[in-house]
């Protein structure tokens, strides 16, 4: 974990591929900063970026109301073992999540345990990579669903590089998955906020130079 900015009311944290968001973090931060933190969004363990955390009831409850209504806003950046048709565009699906296999799956009718999943994303830049080249997307979730950015690409034949899980062959990086922006109103003063991390330069995000710097 590492500590990009905190106040009174939240703390704005670096999560790390493999460390667990709603109890290990909160720990840490606590050691850190002294007093509470409690978590209102949530990461997969192997996946990183940039998270928020409270440290008041207050802001936890201000905070989590944001992301009930949609006011709390989440982007990340993903690359893709292909280049989409469309450059951009949304992805609906209804997702069941398979507590027993630890994954989603996309379903084609509502029914018990199936929820609605939406997100939207555009191609930010392509580069050479295997047979189908590979494709670096800014996604925007609509809807917070288990594995939901994973899923719903991997339902497309696209399934995130280094994500074994949902059939990723490339073996050589973690997920290309990071949570890159997050945007909230301030649980005080009610004025918009946004934080917004880059990737390392490291497989496969040095794919793309320095594109995954583009419009924050």
């Amino acid at each position: 974990m590492i500590l990009l900015h905190s106040e009174n009311e939240y703390a704005i944290v670096r999560k790390l591929p493999g460390e667990e968001c709603e109890h290990e973090l909160p720990e840490l931060l606590s050691r850190e900063l002294g007093g509470e933190s409690y978590c209102v969004h949530r990461l997969d363990r192997a996946v990183g970026g940039v998270m928020v955390y409270a440290r008041t009831k207050a802001a936890a409850a201000a905070l989590g109301a944001q992301m009930q209504d949609g006011s709390f806003e989440k982007e990340y950046l993903a690359v893709l073992p292909a280049i989409p048709e469309e450059r951009e565009g949304e992805l609906r699906d209804f997702l069941f999540k398979d507590s027993l296999k630890g994954r989603s799956f996309v379903v084609k009718n509502k029914r018990s345990g199936v929820k609605e999943a939406l997100l939207s994303y555009r191609v930010l830049s392509s580069a050479d990579y295997g047979e189908r080249g590979a494709a670096l997307v800014r996604v925007k979730l609509h809807t917070g669903r288990f594995h939901q950015i994973r899923c719903q690409f991997a339902a497309r034949q696209m399934p995130l590089l280094g994500d074994g899980k949902y059939g990723s062959r490339e073996k050589g990086c973690p997920i290309a998955l990071l949570s890159c922006r997050v945007s909230f109103l301030h649980p005080l003063s009610r004025e918009r906020v946004a934080y917004a991390i880059t990737p390392e330069d490291t497989f496969p995000w040095n794919l793309f130079g320095g594109a995954e710097h583009g419009d924050k």
